[in-house]
């Protein structure tokens, strides 16, 4: 089982519109929000996150990524729904994997609205023991402009309930190549890299990451650990989210809207900018 139908991404409402003054009684869609329940080998306690159903072995091992505890394909023995359940995970780790589990330090249930949240340290070994990501792949700055259009046409469960975030895989042509969604940002993007580690095409080098909200100092962290080595937004970036970009030598847009964006590290990556510069030095001769 990799995804549940749609229909358990999605839940019916009854409601009051008001349209033109009056009240109208109308059926509308809402995105669902339900508890996923993460058994890991060799961990005491079971992860319990919020998502949005679908996709939910991809959440897990995802997840386990971000942690810092499945580094790549060959961690997972097994990933697999507990039976009669479509609520509850079982992941089965490589003894080395295994011994990583310790690094699962949540005090709390986390929220889809937060990957932090319950976290009892702020920054897992993991990200500490990454080297900077080496330069490369160059991108044609004209690539990233029609990424958002691409990613809201794909994001199917977003049209039916405007309540779902996105992260997209483009390569380095700007071809999509995955898109996952949820009601957390988080979670979206650790289904995506769960998608990319569970058919070992970890690690991303020459592809690009775009987030549909802010991006957050563990988004650009979870990139990282995926090595990619572009991540795009269509909103802001935190300051520790640029801070970690640098560090890790992470080519990091942020309001990719329309025909601008604004540029906060490693800028080598995209072509077009060094002529850009020199057009407007001759336009100011």
């Amino acid at each position: 089982m990799t995804a549940l139908p749609a229909r358990y991404s999605q839940a019916p409402v009854r409601l009051l519109a008001l349209e033109q003054g009056t009240f109208v009684a109308r059926d509308d869609l809402l995105a669902t929000e339900a508890p996923l329940t993460i058994r890991v080998t060799g961990s005491a306690q079971p992860i319990v996150t919020m998502r949005t159903p679908g996709h939910d072995l991809e959440l897990a091992v995802g997840l386990l990524h971000g942690e810092g505890v499945i580094q790549g394909r060959g961690d997972v023995l097994a990933v697999d729904p507990l039976p009669e359940r479509d609520d509850a995970i079982r992941v089965v780790l490589d003894p080395r994997a295994r011994a990583r589990a310790g690094r699962l330090q949540r005090a709390l249930p986390a929220s889809s609205a937060c990957g932090v949240c319950g976290k009892t340290r702020i920054e897992p070994p993991a990200s500490a023991e990454l080297p900077p990501l080496p330069p490369g792949p160059e991108v044609d700055r004209d690539t990233l402009l029609p990424l958002p259009a691409v990613q809201r046409g794909a994001q199917r469960v977003f049209h039916r309930t405007g309540g779902l975030h996105a992260a997209a895989l483009f390569d380095g042509a700007g071809e999509l190549l995955a898109l996952r969604e949820d009601v957390g940002r988080h979670n979206a993007l650790d289904k995506l890299v769960g998608w990319a580690l569970l058919g070992d095409r970890l690690p991303l080098h020459g592809h690009l990451v775009l987030l549909s909200g802010r991006v957050s100092y563990e988004l650009v962290q979870k990139c990282a650990l995926a090595a990619v080595p572009i991540v795009c937004a269509v909103s802001a970036p935190s300051s520790l989210a640029v801070e970690l970009a640098r560090r890790f030598r992470i080519t990091l847009v942020g309001f990719l809207r329309g025909e601008r964006f604004n540029l906060y590290s490693e800028p080598g990556r995209i072509r077009g900018l060094v002529e850009a510069e020199s057009a407007r030095g001759t336009a100011a001769r």
